[in-house]
């Protein structure tokens, strides 16, 4: 029997949706290309998150109604997006001052792996991967004050992402916080990765199994 089957990983809009619920009011958050990008579409427009893109937007707001997409707003993945009410856009070179300057509170990253101790490889040197080079997630896990990474708990051939030391190219060293997976949230800490959260139907014993690092209970 799969350890997992007695739980429900979650799909990738309901990690997203995860991730936004602890976003704090007010912050300025960039989310780098793939998953994290529908981090956006479930804060609530009450909220006040200001949503940075790379390509130079400041206000991003959710993906368009297939039928209300202005072809000129696209984000850094390509994907077409909306600005809310007070958004702006920017130079390219502008864009980059804002990340390197330390303005922005958060980014959130997909990663290939993440360290026990916080190290970030999110790109590969395969001419076959979809992030060939180090690109502006290097920037961005250097410049933003928190960096959280919003990944699947393991590769499709049930490798865990969740390791001692990474065995790709890095992005940065020491520089996660906090990883949301299919299966978990989980802090980083000085003593390695501490489980805050689990889906349900899941033990810690079970998520251990499917992790190569160690793990434990973090403190409330």
């Amino acid at each position: 029997m799969n350890v997992l089957d007695a739980c429900k990983p979650l799909t990738r809009n309901e990690m997203a949706a995860r991730v936004a619920r602890d976003i704090p009011e007010g912050w300025f958050v960039n989310l780098g290309i793939g998953a994290p990008l529908k981090v956006a579409d479930y804060v609530p427009a009450e909220r006040e998150v200001i949503f940075h893109s790379e390509n130079g937007i400041l206000g991003m707001g959710p993906a368009p109604a297939p039928d209300n997409i202005n072809r000129w707003l696209i984000n850094a993945g390509k994907q077409y997006v909306t600005l809310r009410t007070g958004g702006s856009y920017m130079h390219h070179a502008d864009s980059f001052a804002l990340i390197r300057g330390g303005h922005l509170d958060l980014c959130v990253l997909g990663a290939f792996q993440v360290a026990a101790n916080g190290d970030i490889a999110n790109w590969s040197t395969s001419d076959n991967d979809t992030a060939p080079a180090v690109g502006g997630a290097m920037d961005l896990a250097a410049g933003a004050r928190q960096l959280w990474v919003l990944m699947e708990h393991t590769t499709k051939s049930n490798e865990s992402r969740l390791v001692r030391r990474c065995t790709y190219p890095l992005t940065a060293l020491g520089a996660v916080k906090r990883v949301y997976t299919n299966l978990a949230v989980i802090d980083v800490t000085s003593d390695g990765f501490a489980v805050r959260e689990l889906v349900a139907g899941l033990t810690l014993e079970a998520l251990q199994k499917v992790t190569d690092a160690p793990l434990r209970v973090a403190s409330m």
